[in-house]
């Protein structure tokens, strides 16, 4: 209700317009603000860049970062709209296959190993990671940020669901790596999916270049969007009982699945999924989701969507919803499954 209270008030105004391409600076100020608080990391107002929601802020920094036949190491499985995306502007996406001695989280050492087989010009990472909500430790990333430093490959880090974590919370690459592209987004964490607003924290020598693909392709994140962004900061106690819930619901599909024949996961740290191993049920993913659905009623996703060459025996399953459609949801895979 925050966010909806601040846009109403925006729109007795009477004027919706274009903002700078690099967004309100207020709210530019407020994002450099929460780095501050959140991680102790110096963010300047000026390397903050509002977008429409993340997916602008890839194809930002993919736009301004490479050019067409650079290979890019990307996690897999990981988001497929990297590999999409990559490959509409000639980019060649590299599968960086994560490992489950590394707690399925992308390494130093499989960056050095991926860079080794094909030379890459730069590295994308994820944490939490979709489809798993994996979190790469800190020392970890710390590790990951030097080795693509030592190798001179830019490296991007999407954080669009940090917040989201059930332990320890997630660290930012900006701590390890000052020069790292950050991606974020209010659409997770901050519950604001269609105001299709997000944020890039970029060095500074690439604000200018960023700026202008921006005043090209969008003119600006939308306005209205924007304001009520600027107010999701102060709806915190309304967005952690909300994070409460995911909790609950996570506990509740950890628990029931090891007694389903589902208790092969990666670790879930954070975001809202689970990345089950289904391989002693079916070698077909995508027909297992059909037949889960038309005969259980439970939608979930296809591990090929992340993973090209092994999800064929994983699925998504995702907890964002109430805490009794998980309940439902383990019955009826009880019962399905029987």
């Amino acid at each position: 209700m925050t966010v909806i209270e601040a846009t109403r008030n925006a729109l007795t105004l009477g004027r919706v317009p274009y903002t700078e391409a690099l967004g309100l600076p207020a709210l530019r100020e407020r994002i450099a603000q929460d780095y501050r608080g959140r991680y102790g990391v110096t963010v300047a107002p000026e390397q903050v860049v509002v977008t429409t929601g993340s997916s602008a802020g890839f194809l930002l920094a993919f736009m301004a970062l490479f050019d067409a036949g650079d290979r890019v190491g990307v996690p897999q499985p990981g988001y497929p709209a990297y590999r999409n995306i990559l490959a509409s502007l000639g980019i060649e996406p590299v599968p960086m296959v994560l490992r489950e001695q590394d707690r399925f989280a992308p390494t130093a050492d499989l960056l050095q190993s991926t860079h080794e087989t094909r030379a890459l010009n730069g590295v994308l990472v994820m944490s939490p990671a979709n489809p798993s909500g994996t979190v790469i430790v800190p020392d970890a990333l710390g590790d990951l940020c030097a080795r693509a430093r030592r190798l001179g490959l830019p490296l991007i880090s999407d954080e669009i669901y940090h917040g989201l974590t059930y332990g320890a919370p997630a660290a930012t690459a900006l701590q390890f790596e000052p020069d790292a592209v950050i991606i974020n987004s209010f659409s997770k964490y901050h519950c604001m999916t269609g105001w299709r607003i997000g944020w890039m924290i970029v060095p500074d020598g690439l604000v200018r270049a960023v700026e202008r693909l921006a005043q090209n392709l969008y003119i600006s994140a939308p306005y209205l969007s924007q304001v009520g962004a600027i107010a999701a900061f102060d709806a915190t106690e309304e967005l952690e009982a909300v994070r409460e819930g995911y909790a609950r619901n996570r506990a509740i599909l950890l628990d029931a699945f090891p007694g389903l024949g589902l208790g092969k996961v990666h670790p879930a740290d954070g975001a809202f999924y689970i990345y089950a191993d289904v391989s002693n049920l079916t070698n077909d993913a995508a027909g297992f989701c059909r037949r889960m659905l038309d005969e259980a009623g439970i939608a979930a996703t296809p591990g090929l969507d992340f993973d090209p060459a092994a999800g064929g025996h994983h699925i998504r399953f995702s907890f964002a919803g109430s805490e009794k459609d998980c309940r439902d949801t383990v019955g009826r895979l009880r019962t399905w499954l029987r």
